[in-house]
């Protein structure tokens, strides 16, 4: 088997590299978006047939680099979202990585190619869950989460029939301003947020981490993935970050995934399964560990996080345009152009303002995505 890397240069993608190398598996194709430098080791070690940059730019640069190096890998260099659908249907398995509603179009091409793939792109089926799992029903693909609430409830569900489940709990680490009041999170900034207790992970998804946007992103994925209700749902804050996620079962019995935070467990399993291949990492120890906390969200202090899951059940084109103003906004956030609780404070507007359309065609998520963006456009920051 070889694969494909959408989002190579990040966290996630970098680590699924180190995981690949360390199985043996060739990657056949990379993909970047803006960073071409981050770009050039990473072709000069796995010498890939393709390499993409998202931004047209960034691939010129890319090209120029590789044309004034004698020695530089025979890699193919492409850019653009052409580029990265070229990526996504050139190995066997598309590992897609990438941040925002870039993901979507690959992931439909994958599918539609009848490629294995690996997802860790959240906003591919926030925006279009719909379209995403019945293009994989049609092709016959299994979708292989990589989120570790999301391969902890795949594992925990392994060999289960779905008649069987009562609910789907996923934890929450509860982000960086977990310990923080209301008043307190209202002063603090961007780099603050980033300051995670238990993951290292990008920048977007940390901040998403701190208003928990990330975990109403993740029930989203959960409906999808696992064909489960809304309702059926569970989120539960858990600061050690050791239990990923758990399954309740009819007959009273839960069924929980536990694992140190290291995003490479989750990567390897979705690339070995069903198998389970050795892995040089740290077992747990549960002496050392000592004890395991859950408490209920607050609302209060989280507030995106209810409006994302009132989103969520809203349906049709409402997560598609929360998930991208979410996105514009954060960025904002990073740039200090907003406070924190003017993330949630804007959402709540989006929300009330858009008129909710049904999600019949990829048009429909594009033309959401659309009005998000123009709506951003005219807020006063």
């Amino acid at each position: 088997m070889d694969i494909s890397i959408l989002g190579a240069t990040g966290s996630i993608g970098l680590q699924a590299i180190n995981v690949a190398k360390s199985l043996g598996i060739r990657v056949k194709a990379i993909a970047g978006g803006t960073d071409f430098q981050k770009m050039i080791p990473l072709i000069i070690s796995l010498k890939p047939d393709l390499a993409a940059m998202y931004n047209e730019q960034a691939a010129l640069s890319l090209r120029e680099f590789a044309s004034n190096s004698p020695n530089f890998p025979k890699t193919k260099i492409v850019a653009g979202m052409d580029g990265l659908l070229d990526c996504a249907v050139t190995a066997d398995l598309l590992l897609n990585a990438v941040v925002g509603s870039v993901g979507l179009k690959p992931t439909l091409a994958a599918l539609t190619a009848k490629k294995e793939v690996a997802l860790a792109n959240k906003e591919t089926l926030v925006a279009a869950g719909s379209l995403v799992m019945e293009t994989a029903r049609q092709n016959g693909v299994q979708i292989r989460p990589i989120d570790s609430e999301h391969s902890a409830i795949w594992q925990c569900l392994a060999g289960a029939e779905k008649e069987s489940v009562d609910s789907l709990i996923l934890t929450a680490s509860g982000g960086a301003f977990r310990n923080k009041n209301k008043a307190e999170i209202a002063l603090l900034k961007a780099k603050d947020a980033l300051k995670h207790p238990n993951w290292d992970m990008g920048a977007k998804i940390t901040i998403d981490c701190a208003t928990m946007v990330n975990k109403g992103l993740e029930y989203i994925e959960a409906h999808w993935l696992f064909d489960m209700p809304y309702e059926r749902i569970k989120i539960v804050i858990h600061p050690q970050s050791i239990v990923h996620s758990m399954v309740q079962f009819k007959d009273g019995a839960t069924l929980a995934q536990l694992g140190n935070p290291d995003m490479e467990q989750p990567i390897q399993y979705a690339l070995t399964y069903p198998d389970r291949l050795p892995r040089a990492t740290k077992p747990l120890d549960f002496c050392e560990i000592g004890e395991l906390n859950f408490t209920a969200p607050d609302f209060d202090r989280f507030p995106a996080l209810d409006l994302v899951i009132k989103a969520a059940k809203t349906g049709g084109t409402m997560p598609a345009i929360v998930n991208k103003v979410n996105e514009l906004l954060v960025a904002q956030f990073l740039r200090g152009k907003i406070g924190f609780y003017d993330i949630s404070g804007y959402l709540a507007e989006a929300i009330a303002k858009h008129s909710v359309m049904p999600i019949t065609s990829i048009e429909n998520v594009i033309a959401a995505e659309e009005w998000a963006t123009e709506w951003v456009k005219g807020l006063a920051i």
